[in-house]
């Protein structure tokens, strides 16, 4: 009966603005919340962000919300990443809570951040897949509050800075009036979005509609029950094959290497549970400039300039590299970086010949999470200078 979703930075970008300058930021700032922690780090002026935080109600009525945010997460992802600002570099930083579930605690106002803002693409799709649903309460006003509060969310306003919000109970309950946190969100900049799953006029009538005018954004109601079609294309065989091989160029590093590129793995699985074309999705996301491992991927790692491979210690490699002198390994992972580039070259080719198959057999256009997500970022982003490839 319950449902808030907030998409919080599908997709948090780095903050920077598209056209003003920023200070460097040398502070280091920690925000742990069940193991995570976040760390601020020095700004680049030739980068653009977009941060969105996800509020997910997961109460028991909420099992067709979660559903489609599975099955449509990394086509979101790939929208996203046709955003453009000037000639600036995009970061897109995504934030997910979970609240109305009787399983969490009540002296939090049954509020849960399950992931704070992260790049870490394969991260987000875990934690995502992970929640499951529970009866509870349903606190709008309270899970706003506690995401603009808790969350590291970017100081100049040419950055995009947007919650997402989806439910079918009043936006009234709770202990916290959801106008004072939408006021408080007008101030930082952050625009909120919501999203009632059920009938248009009765999320009007429950203030869903009112909550997003608040700070200029955008309210939709949708069928969080409809299913997610996927249209298989000729292209996805393809594209799944080249997927495999681009599994093959990632080389692990580090005391969590191992367990993220298994993890890596995982998260194509549950891409593909759902569907061929979603797993087609992941693969395309994978191309992309948004999905970067440098912490355990000694090729997105070697791409910094900062980055030393003279530190890395022998035990810290897979088995079969162990041996290989610094020379050897260079050589390596140059290798390795020019096959990934021609394969994610190759994916980028073939997806574009997918999207145009799409749109020539899709019936008309459907209201669901995807759509009320998408719709809102892109009219939001072209206030702030982004734009999107048509």
């Amino acid at each position: 009966m319950k449902t808030f979703f907030i998409w919080s930075t599908l997709c948090l970008f780095t903050h920077i603005s598209c056209t003003a300058n920023t200070k460097q930021d040398n502070q280091l700032a920690f925000q742990k919340e069940q193991h995570h922690e976040i760390h601020t780090t020095k700004t680049d002026p030739n980068t653009s962000n977009i941060q969105v935080a996800l509020l997910l109600d997961t109460s028991n009525s909420m099992d067709g919300l979660i559903e489609q945010a599975k099955a449509q997460l990394w086509e979101i992802v790939n929208e996203l990443s046709y955003a453009k600002c000037g000639h600036n570099t995009i970061k897109l930083q995504i934030a997910l809570y979970e609240y109305g579930n009787d399983g969490l605690s009540s002296k939090e106002g049954f509020i849960r951040q399950v992931l704070p803002f992260s790049e870490d693409l394969d991260e987000i799709s875990k934690e995502l897949f992970a929640l499951t649903t529970n009866g509870g309460n349903e606190y709008c006003g309270k899970v706003i509050s506690t995401s603009i509060n808790q969350l590291d969310w970017k100081k100049n306003d040419d950055h995009l800075k947007l919650i997402f919000i989806a439910g079918n109970e009043p936006f009234t309950q709770g202990p916290v009036n959801y106008k004072d946190a939408a006021t408080d969100a007008l101030e930082k900049d952050i625009t909120i979005n919501t999203i009632f799953c059920g009938n248009y006029r009765q999320g009007m009538d429950t203030m869903w509609k009112h909550g997003a005018d608040i700070t200029h954004g955008e309210y939709t109601a949708i069928d969080h029950n409809h299913q997610t079609v996927h249209i298989a294309t000729p292209y996805d065989d393809i594209i799944l094959q080249l997927n495999h091989k681009l599994n093959d160029t990632y080389i692990y590093y580090g005391h969590e290497g191992s367990a993220k590129r298994k993890l890596q793995k995982e998260q194509d699985r549950n891409a593909e549970s759902y569907s061929t074309a979603n797993g087609v999705s992941r693969t395309v996301s994978k191309s992309s400039g948004f999905y970067k491992n440098k912490s355990w991927d000694l090729i997105d790692a070697a791409e910094d300039e900062n980055f030393e491979l003279e530190e890395i210690v022998e035990e810290q490699l897979p088995q079969e590299l162990r041996k290989k002198s610094k020379a050897d390994l260079k050589q390596h992972i140059t290798k390795k970086s020019k096959e990934r580039k021609e394969i994610q070259q190759k994916i980028q080719e073939l997806n574009k010949k997918r999207v145009t198959f799409i749109k020539n057999n899709r019936k008309k256009e459907e209201t669901n999470l995807e759509a009320a997500l998408l719709n809102a970022i892109k009219k939001q982003g072209r206030k702030k200078s982004f734009s999107w490839e048509e």
